[in-house]
């Protein structure tokens, strides 16, 4: 069984008014436990709106969504913010750190909503920080770093939550080249472990660093292949990758 099912998923925004978008059109995908998928589309595709829906920001108009063989649209509001918290880690290109936390709060954030205790907490978050060499800002605000390192603040967090799904928005968009490798690296070193990875990019090159691509225009798939090149059917079940 997948981990993630779409299942002929629609959203549409200001349904029946004259500014109507179709966000997603009746689009099927299929996701295994332990792929890194990247999925790749224009500014207006529709790929960020498949996002918030793999991760529970947002439901759909029509069809349904399964994950890990549980109908998602079902949830109630606080049911989604549990599985958010349990199951999936994020990470934007915006890095979304509360300045007011310092660099091991920020981290351990998502452990506080799992209600795990505050020593235990702090200690996950070191060893996340430690992983992403960053252990020795620890006590700095974000303010006080660069991109690149809020960026590896954001993956820790990530780590430390330990959730089996990371979806990664446009991750390395504001990230120099360099950086934007390490993050990369990051990543597939998650995904080694047997993280699931969805990555969100327009970026073709950073695409092609993830096991699986599918691409998406006018909110539907238009391309879905394996990382060697072979096309695969879009109408088809996905197939698994063993990193």
């Amino acid at each position: 069984m997948s981990l993630i099912r779409l299942d002929n998923v629609s959203k549409i925004y200001a349904q029946g008014q004259e500014n109507q978008v179709n966000a997603l059109d009746g689009v099927t995908l299929e996701i295994n436990q332990g792929e890194f998928v990247a999925i790749i589309g224009t500014s207006g595709s529709g790929k960020s709106t498949m996002m918030n829906i793999l991760g529970c920001l947002d439901v759909p108009t029509a069809g349904e969504y399964y994950l890990d063989g549980v109908p998602v649209s079902g949830c109630t509001r606080r049911e989604l913010e549990q599985i958010r918290s349990r199951q999936i880690a994020f990470i934007f290109q915006g890095y979304n750190l509360i300045l007011s936390l310092n660099v091991w709060q920020n981290v351990a954030l998502p452990l506080l909503y799992q209600k795990v205790p505050l020593a235990q907490r702090k200690q996950r978050a070191m060893e996340a920080l430690e992983q992403v060499e960053i252990a020795v800002k620890a006590d700095s605000r974000p303010s006080q770093l660069s991109g690149g390192q809020q960026q590896r603040v954001a993956i820790a967090r990530a780590i430390a939550a330990r959730s089996p799904i990371l979806m990664a928005d446009e991750p390395t968009g504001a990230l120099d080249s360099r950086t934007e490798a390490q993050v990369l690296e990051l990543m597939k070193a998650l995904n080694r472990q047997g993280t699931t990875v969805i990555l969100i990019t327009h970026d073709t090159g950073i695409a092609a660093q993830a096991h699986r691509t599918v691409r998406v225009m006018d909110g539907k798939i238009v391309h879905d292949s394996l990382w060697d090149g072979v096309l695969m059917d879009i109408n088809a079940p996905a197939m698994g990758v063993t990193p």
